[in-house]
């Protein structure tokens, strides 16, 4: 009972010496200052929140590179030309059958590529702009004087040539705000010598 009861008066002489040696060899710790707010991140975290509210996911450097549906997307690329359609069947089943005429035909036979690809162009702008819409474009089968008939010139015909490179003057694309399609004629007009042109409708 004596020693609790002197515990708790106090510590003695002694002990007191002790701790005062103790107690000067301690450094005091420093004190710790509250956290402050880093500018730089709350400026990313305000953007983040604004960019989420408008519907728009954020890329880069520790974020997920996977864009939303209402990301920005990129610029749209400018149309190509308008495309290629063949005849509707019953278009050309007119034709055949005579009860649709051509309202306009242009026969190639005879023109160098250079001759034929000027009249071509020249023939399909007039027929445009005066509002035909089927035109008769005659090429010739050529192979007559061609290589391996046995005579004429020894290098390919300009008429078969024609067979071949008018479709692709045809499909390029200075013409097909003019052409809306082509297809090979029937025998009753040149067959493989010749061409069905469909022009597309005058605007205005």
């Amino acid at each position: 009972m004596s020693g609790r009861r002197g515990r708790n008066k106090g510590l003695s002489t002694e002990d007191r010496q002790i701790w005062s040696k103790v107690a000067a060899t301690l450094t005091p710790l420093k004190t710790t200052r509250p956290l402050e707010p880093d500018p730089d991140l709350e400026h990313e975290l305000s953007l983040a929140e604004e960019m989420a509210r408008a519907g728009i996911a954020m890329t880069g450097a520790g974020q997920d590179a996977g864009t939303s549906e209402t990301a920005i997307r990129s610029p749209a690329q400018p149309k190509g030309p308008p495309p290629l359609a063949p005849l509707e069947r019953r278009v050309r089943q007119k034709i055949v059958r005579g009860m649709r005429s051509f309202d306009a035909r242009i026969d190639l036979h005879g023109l160098t590529q250079h001759e034929a690809h000027d009249r071509l162009r020249g023939f399909l702008h007039v027929a445009y702009q005066r509002g035909h819409v089927i035109v008769l474009v005659i090429t010739g089968k050529g192979g007559r004087n061609g290589p391996g008939s046995g005579h004429g010139a020894p290098y390919m015909d300009e008429r078969g040539i024609l067979r071949r490179v008018v479709p692709q003057w045809l499909a390029m694309a200075d013409l097909r705000h003019i052409v809306l399609g082509f297809e090979e004629a029937h025998l009753t007009h040149g067959g493989s010598g010749a061409l069905y042109v469909r022009l597309r409708k005058r605007k205005g």
